[in-house]
């Protein structure tokens, strides 16, 4: 998961949020977000 982008990732949550994906899935990228100390606040919606 190190790959994807901070701007990427915060796209990514939210869009599973929005669409009722898996909430293990979206989990991940929550978990991932808290240890990138990434406030999904703080960005720009891009997708």
């Amino acid at each position: 998961m190190e790959i994807l982008s901070d701007d990427l990732l915060v796209d990514a949550y939210r869009l599973a949020v929005n669409y009722h994906l898996e909430l293990d899935f979206i989990l991940l990228l929550a978990e991932e977000m808290k240890r990138r100390q990434i406030n999904p606040d703080h960005y720009r919606i891009t997708a």
